[in-house]
Parts: structure tokens; sequence; C-alpha cells
């Protein structure tokens, strides 16, 4: 679809398209009048009379009109009911070709299209309230504008695909989502679509052609640089690029799942803890068994089959690559074949191995892989690659120890930057730690929270997010997060919540802080929890009343006349003058 025009009216448009037509109309109008005005007609006592033009112009409106009215202002002669007749005929051929141009320019999509555009930048420009900008509306774009819906924010979506566009309006987001059908890498469309609207909180880019997402990046650098941009890159040269224009987050879908995979092949306690805490709040996650040390077998060297083999390189495992066009490369074992039959994965030494990846594009060809290779060997660990969301109930149907839908693992990753943007260090920090921390750590947490996905969020201890807190803290007090994160109601009792992660102004991050960690203004906390203990902590931070029962125990009156009491009597008597 090509750019948007730089300046387009609908109403010029329409009068382009009908000049014809409408000429043609006004030219037949004109001779109808004129020679009604020529024909000679009588009066009741016989005179010859002659229609005005005004009359004849009102006479050939209702007639050509098909109104009819009668004859005005006396009955007509035969000269001119012959004109008439000329008239109606004519106006006939003139009203028929002006209406089906109607017809064909109503039904031409240039005319669709700019009256959607029109639509369209209206309802942008009338947003008020923070949105971001999605670029896709494939199962990724889905997952992303559904999840922020849920976080309360708006969103506005670009899709090349009229079919996508039109499923959003079948989709129940409570709030209207303004969507238009356009190219995503002209700089034209994403003004239109508001990346430089002042209300817009950040863009991503989900489309499944890298150079579009490259455009994006570069548009969003140049034209909005303070905006945040998530952009999706399946190749490694164009992640590069984005990289040299300064986009904060690329996200490759295989290359996480690869670094994934090796840290659970290095560190299982630390992929279980990542697992756990990046997963969808409210689902539940199993304790799935460790992919084990031993040989693997990589069905399909595509992008995800390479990012799968670099990482079993990186642990020093023995790798064998079954696909349709192998490359030796003197390091791995190459078989011919694409998994599907027993041959080539007994070739391949399916009896003998521990672990199979079956990463082709296709989701037909990963089930039959995975089905044969589990009755050759039953005991295989199998990580199957899902392409499509259309087909998870055949995926649910096939038991396999890791599912990999690369859609997915995108929503994921950004839900967790748009959300808690200090999830990402923390996990890079975990990723650091050796394998008993993660393992002891891991087991506190579940059993304090459960293994069901917490929620993960942020507080910042400042005087719009946290005031009660802030000015206690210039004040000079000190307070502790034991002190905190304590019951409102009881404060002997503890709320449901970890805090993960301390990020201070001056570069000093702690992991894991201890409870009697003293706070301090500017503070960001990571906190890992229910949602009922996140409305609870929101009380504590931003209540006075509540904050001074945690601090001292005691209960503040309520009220602004008897909190000022209260303060009175705590104020110091001063001491009367000699």
């Amino acid at each position: 679809m090509q750019a948007l025009p730089r300046h387009h009216s609908i109403f010029l448009m329409i009068l382009r398209r009908l000049r014809a037509p409408l000429i043609l109309l006004i030219v037949l109008m004109s001779v109808s009048v004129l020679g009604l005005t020529l024909a000679p007609g009588q009066d009741e006592h016989g005179n010859v009379q002659y229609l005005s033009f005004f009359h004849a112009f009102y006479f050939i409106s209702y007639t050509a009109t098909t109104i009819g009215f009668g004859e005005i202002p006396y009955s007509f002669s035969d000269e001119q009911r012959l004109w008439v007749v000329v008239s109606i005929y004519l106006s006939v051929v003139g009203w028929a070709y002006t209406l089906g141009s109607v017809f064909s320019l109503l039904s031409d999509r240039s005319l669709q299209q700019a009256i959607a555009t029109q639509r369209f930048v209206r309802a942008v420009r009338r947003l008020r309230e923070p949105f971001y900008l999605v670029c896709g509306y494939g199962e990724t774009g889905r997952l992303i504008c559904s999840a922020l819906e849920r976080m309360g924010l708006r969103s506005v979506v670009i899709e090349i695909d009229e079919a996508r566009v039109g499923e959003i309006e079948l989709h129940s987001f409570s709030a209207d989502v303004p969507a238009l059908c356009a190219d995503a890498s002209s700089p034209e469309t994403l003004k239109y679509a508001g990346l430089t609207h002042p209300h817009c909180a950040g863009v991503i880019a989900l489309t499944n052609q890298d150079a579009t997402n490259l455009a994006i990046a570069i548009a969003a650098r140049l034209l909005a640089p303070k905006l945040p941009a998530l952009c999706r890159a399946e190749h490694r040269e164009t992640a590069a690029n984005m990289a040299s224009f300064g986009t904060r987050h690329i996200i490759n879908p295989f290359e996480r799942f690869g670094e994934t995979l090796a840290l659970a092949l290095h560190a299982p306690a630390a992929s279980q803890m990542l697992r756990w805490l990046a997963g969808l709040p409210g689902s539940t996650v199993e304790r799935r068994r460790d992919p084990p040390r031993g040989h693997w077998i990589v069905c399909g060297h595509g992008r995800f089959g390479r990012s799968m083999v670099d990482a079993m390189d990186a642990e020093d495992l023995p790798v064998t690559i079954i696909d349709r066009n192998p490359l030796p490369d003197g390091t791995h074992r190459w078989i011919h074949g694409d998994g599907t039959g027993a041959d080539a994965l007994r070739e391949a030494g399916v009896l003998q191995a521990t672990g199979i990846v079956a990463g082709t594009s296709s989701d037909v060809d990963n089930l039959s892989i995975a089905v044969t290779a589990r009755e050759l060997n039953p005991g295989l660990f199998v990580i199957l690659r899902q392409n499509q969301s259309a087909n998870q109930a055949l995926f649910d149907a096939f038991e396999s120890d890791i599912t990999v839908l690369p859609s997915e693992i995108i929503a994921h990753e950004c839900l967790a930057i748009l959300g808690t943007p200090l999830l990402a260090p923390f996990l890079r920090e975990v990723r650091l730690r050796d394998e008993t921390w993660c393992a002891a750590q891991l087991e506190r947490l579940a059993g304090r929270l459960g293994w069901t996905v917490p929620e993960v969020w942020s507080e910042r201890v400042n005087l719009a997010r946290s005031p009660a807190l802030h000015r206690r803290l210039m004040q000079g007090e000190h307070l502790t997060l034991d002190t905190l994160l304590r019951s409102p109601t009881d404060r002997s009792s503890a709320l449901d919540c970890e805090v993960l992660y301390l990020d201070r102004d001056d570069d000093d991050h702690l992991l894991m802080p201890a409870g009697s960690t003293v706070l301090r203004a500017g503070d960001e906390l990571l906190l890992a929890g229910t949602r009922h203990a996140r409305n609870d902590l929101a009380l504590n931070l931003a209540n006075e009343h509540t904050l001074e029962y945690l601090v001292t125990g005691k209960e503040l009156p309520g009220g602004w006349i008897w909190e000022r009491l209260s303060r009175d009597s705590r104020r110091p008597m001063k001491p009367l003058l000699p």
C-alpha cells in the first residue's frame, strides 16, 4: 500500500470525480429552462404568454426530479408540452449518468481509504490520555493490545492487512481502538497515527517484516527521540542496525528463547525463577523437569534452529542437525531430511539422544517430528516450536516439555518492559548469580507466594506516588522495608509480597534487599506479590494515618478537625515567662 498523501480533501476528491456528470446535468437543465422560456403559450383569454426564467426553472426542477406538480401558471400549449417531453428525456439521461457516477464513486477504494483515514486522524487527535502506537496487528499485536487494555492504557493500531483491521472491531475492547489500514514504514502514516502526539507514550513495532520494523525504529528516533521504541527483529543484521540508531529495546524471539534454554541448561533454578516471574499474572507455573545435558537433535536449521544450536554450543553439548539443505560446517553432524520420518531420526541417534528440538516453520511438521521421536524414545526431552496460535488445541494434545510460541515471547518481553521497567535489570542480575543462590531464593519466594505467577510491579518513593512516605523521609525519619511491608489493619502481619530489586539514583542497586534496608527519597522498588498486597502497600505509601499506625502503632483520628486537634495536642507547650 502506498504512503498516505500529505494533504487530502474528501470534498475536493468528490468534486473532481463528479465534475463531468455535474457539468452535463447543469447544461441539460440550462437548455431545458431556456427552451421552455422560448416556447409560446396562452393564458385563459387566449393571449400569447411566455414563461419567465423563474417559472421555467421552477417547473423544470420539479419535473426533472420526478416530483410532478402541474402546469403553471397556465395550462401549456402544444409547443410547450412538446419541449417538456424533450426535457424529461434529457433529465432522465443526465440523472442516470450522474447517479451511476455517484454509486461508482462510493464503491471506489480510494475514497473509502480517504474517508477511513480522516476518521482515523480525528479519532487520534481527540485522544487525551496516554496511548501506545502498535504497528502490526498479528498474533503478537492482539496480545499486546489486550494486555494494554488490562493495564488501563489505550492503543492505536497500524496494520497493512485489511482483514486484520476488520478483526479489531470484533474483539471486545472496552475502549475504541483507532486502527488504520496502511504501511507503517511511511513516516507520514506514523505521524497521522500519533507518533508526534503529546500523549503518545511509546511505539511498538511488531510487523513480520524486519525492513518495516527498521523503518519504524528510524522514524521514531528522528521524529520523536524521547519516546521509547520496542521493535521486533528476527535477523541479527536488522537488530544491529536498530541499535546503531539508538533503539532502546530490540526483541528477537528466537535469540531470547535461545538465551533462556542456555540458562536452563546451565542454571535450571535461575531459569525456573525467570519463568515464574515473567509469566502471565494469575496463571499457575508447574515445575517442569530441567533440560538434560547430553546429546541433542535439532530439526530445522532456520533462525530458530540456529539459535538453539548456538545455545547448546555455549554449553558444550553435542548436537546433530537434521535439515533438508544440510550445510556441513565441520563442527556438527548433519543429516539430510526433515525429521518427520523415523529413518532420519534413527540415523541422527534419537535412541541415544536426551533431547530434541522440533523447530521448523511448519506446525504440522513439528508435531509429526515430536510424535515420531517420542514413540522411538519415550524419555526424550522435547522442545516444540509453535508458529500459529490457531493450532493451540493440537499442541495442547501433545504433552511437550517446552512449547515455544514466538508471539508470546515477544508479548511477554514487551509487557515486562512497559509495565515494570525494573524487571529487565533484575532478570539480568539473576542470570549472573550462581545456581545455589537462585535455588534458595526460588524456594523462599515460592514457599511464601506459591507457584501462581505473582503480580510484579514497581513503586517509586516520590511525592506523586508515595506522598505520606516521602514527607516523612524528607523530615529526616528513618523507615525500613519491614515497616512498610505490613498489613494496614494489623501491623504484626506481613504483606504477601517481596521486594526483588531496589534502584537508586546514585547507581546503588540492591538485589533482594534485606528488610532492614533504610529507604531514601527517590528509591524505586520492584515487588512481587498478590494483588491484595499491592493495594495494601499503595495505601501504606500514600495515607498518612496508615503510615502513622505502621510506625508507631497509634491510630490517628479521622477527619480534618480531629486531625488538627490531634496535631495541636501533640505540639509541645511553650514555657511561661517569669
